[in-house]
């Protein structure tokens, strides 16, 4: 009996074992290094969450309304926009911060290589859910 009870344990630490480490190989997968395109926006933007510098985080960007992210300070224009950050708002912004809102305070005039930003939206849309 005693014995039974054992490779009952075994198996189960085993299989807890083996969950571990998928998880944790999953999790490196899902944790893709960024693109060298981003890091212009990782001098001021994090993508973890609570984590603002002089950008707020990227952290669960798509779908969040501008100028929400509590505890950074926006600009007045950024706040009032009420844009929610999606595919074709961000590209807008990313193209041309100050065209699209116009007195914001970012201080990036816009990336304009299609390929490039390409590669930033794919990117932003994976790693900011």
């Amino acid at each position: 009996m005693l014995e039974m009870t054992f490779k009952r344990v075994a198996k189960i630490s085993l299989l807890f074992s083996l969950m571990l480490i998928a998880g944790t190989a999953f999790s490196q997968i899902q944790q893709e290094k960024p693109p060298a395109v981003f890091d212009v926006c990782s001098t001021c933007h994090s993508l973890n969450a609570d984590d603002n510098g002089t950008g707020p985080t990227l952290h669960k960007l798509m779908g969040r309304k501008s100028g929400s992210v509590e505890g950074f300070r926006y600009s007045g224009p950024l706040k009032r926009s009420q844009l929610i950050w999606d595919q074709n708002s961000l590209y807008e912004f990313l193209t041309n911060p100050q065209g699209k809102i116009p007195g914001n305070r970012m201080p990036y005039s816009g990336l304009s290589d299609e390929k490039e930003l390409k590669v930033l939206m794919e990117f932003l849309s994976q790693a900011t859910q």
